[in-house]
């Protein structure tokens, strides 16, 4: 089995999360950082228990022929530089969201990996929790029947205490309320209820509160979907409420429905008046240590060494999301549906 060699562009919150879980697969280690700040080999390796080589040149990084994959964890606006830049030095991707904060610039990205011929992992690791792939298994096996509603809501108070706030204020950087966060509810909405979606209608509103006065952008939206299969949806990302962490997840089908974890199913004969509870781990955490990263990036190591797609979260699956909350953005900013 080859093991392959990981460089991390950009060194921040979201990259600690990246290295520990890429360190902790059985056939992947980090070897490299690039950091506009000057890092030390030595104390970086001595934290991460393994040798690692540390760069402010990019360049020189993507020069390397050892290294394999490169994931990029730096800021939003980076993402399209980073990676047409490793994509033309022969890297395998790993991406974090958003994947740009343009639609050109998603089709720029989507150009650069398909000349180069690289394989990509886009970084909705929320599809392989425990939550989302439970979920996915019910809906699957049909026991809520054929649905016919959906609704998944994203709710996470994105305030100084928290250490992307610094840039995420910033239009140019966290660019919506939607694509800063939110994208993980809308790509679970997507995963469920299917992505034959043919209008948006997206509301936006922002709160009152002192502590999100700084953003440049409105940091509440609220997105109905219409699909071909005369399905509806609703997508709300509240970046801006004054709660614990919700991944609120409401699913009605023609035999049952499901309530986060609390599932009806007439095909089972459940309880009618009373939920029954699937034993799985929720996501109810903002903070990226808590992420199923390692269950995703094994799953692209695997996929590599059998030279197949990666599943569930490809560039690909990527792309159809972004599509949409673009359109979701448009709406709003315009206060008419979008046609897709």
């Amino acid at each position: 089995m080859k093991r392959y060699k990981v460089g991390i562009i950009g060194y921040g919150w979201v990259a600690t999360a990246h290295i520990q879980a890429i360190n902790a697969t059985s056939n992947a280690q980090v070897t490299a950082i690039y950091s506009s700040r000057s890092l030390d080999d030595a104390e970086e390796s001595k934290r991460w228990k393994t040798p690692i080589k540390t760069y402010t040149d990019l360049n020189a990084m993507l020069s390397d022929k050892d290294l394999d994959i490169v994931s990029i964890c730096s800021y939003p606006y980076q993402h399209k530089d980073h990676s047409i830049a490793a994509a033309a030095a022969g890297k395998h991707l790993i991406i974090e969201k958003p994947l740009a904060l343009s639609k050109k610039d998603c089709e720029d990205i989507k150009a650069a990996v398909e000349k180069a011929n690289v394989k990509t992992c886009f970084c909705f690791e929320c599809r392989y929790s425990s939550q989302f792939l439970a979920t996915k298994a019910l809906v699957d096996e049909g026991l809520l029947g054929e649905l016919h509603y959906g609704e998944i809501d994203y709710y996470h108070g994105i305030g100084p205490w928290y250490s992307p706030y610094r840039w995420n204020i910033r239009k140019d950087a966290g660019g919506s309320s939607l694509l800063t966060a939110g994208c993980h509810a809308m790509d679970a909405l997507l995963l469920l209820m299917g992505t034959d979606v043919t209008e948006v209608t997206s509301y936006q509103a922002k709160s009152k509160s002192r502590v999100f006065e700084p953003y440049e952008y409105a940091t509440t939206s609220v997105t109905i979907l219409k699909f071909a299969s005369g399905r509806v949806g609703k997508c709300a990302s509240i970046i801006d409420c004054l709660q614990p962490y919700y991944f609120h997840t409401h699913l009605c089908g023609s035999e049952g429905s499901l309530l986060d974890n609390r599932f009806h199913s007439m095909k089972l004969q459940t309880n009618r008046n009373a939920w029954s509870t699937l034993a799985t781990k929720m996501l109810d955490s903002g903070d990226v240590s808590d992420h199923p990263y390692q269950r995703q990036f094994q799953t692209f190591f695997d996929s590599m060494e059998k030279d197949v797609q990666m599943p569930l979260t490809s560039l690909s699956d990527a792309l159809i999301t972004h599509k949409i909350i673009f359109a979701a953005d448009a709406s709003a900013h315009s206060g008419k549906p979008v046609q897709l």
